[in-house]
């Protein structure tokens, strides 16, 4: 028999969860994944979960602001990997349509992707409860695990939150040296 399923917020407790700078947030960032991952996807075939980097970047930006709670970070990772899995859905099954011959409008790819996200939502409603909650300890969810921990770690702050963003540090400074800087070679050749 499973544990029953304990949130690591209390339901007496009443942080703010759905507010405008969450969702505005979360908007952003998913427009810059999607645009990223729209990118990468083309290119080279496959998308990268926005989930973790989208909550890293909501934390950085809230701490920055100094406000936010662990929901408004949770609401704009989830607006966020929202965008990038909409894009993910389109740039892999729209291509299909130009090979066939079809050239769909912006409007109907809009629509396209409107409801395609509609959809999803609405099919995960009712699954919600059984998959969610009470097969909680059955059903792994390795990312979703991980990104509660690392929106855990964000909240706490101390040594947690500081691995957090020395993490995220690292990756700035091998992103400028691998691009800008030109320390670290792009691709490697054999002699």
């Amino acid at each position: 028999m499973t544990k029953p399923f304990r949130p690591h917020i209390s339901p007496d407790d009443s942080p703010a969860e759905l507010s405008f700078k969450a969702v505005f947030l979360g908007l952003v960032l998913g427009s810059l994944f999607a645009a990223a991952n729209a990118y990468v996807g083309l290119k080279v075939g496959l998308t990268v979960s926005a989930s973790i980097p989208v909550a890293v970047v909501s934390m950085a930006v809230f701490r920055a602001m100094r406000t936010g709670t662990i929901l408004e970070n949770n609401m704009s990772q989830t607006v966020g990997s929202a965008g990038e899995s909409l894009a993910a859905g389109i740039i892999f099954t729209l291509p299909a349509l130009y090979l066939w011959g079809h050239a769909p409008s912006f409007t109907d790819v809009l629509l396209t992707t409107v409801l395609g996200g509609t959809l999803g939502v609405l099919f995960m409603i009712p699954l919600r409860k059984f998959l969610i909650v009470q097969e909680h300890e059955n059903l792994p969810y390795p990312e979703g695990t991980a990104c509660a921990e690392v929106l855990k770690a964000g909240e706490s702050g101390g040594d947690a939150a500081t691995k957090v963003f020395l993490g995220l540090g690292i990756g700035v400074l091998y992103a400028a040296g691998f691009k800008v800087l030109g320390f670290i070679k792009s691709s490697l050749h054999a002699p």
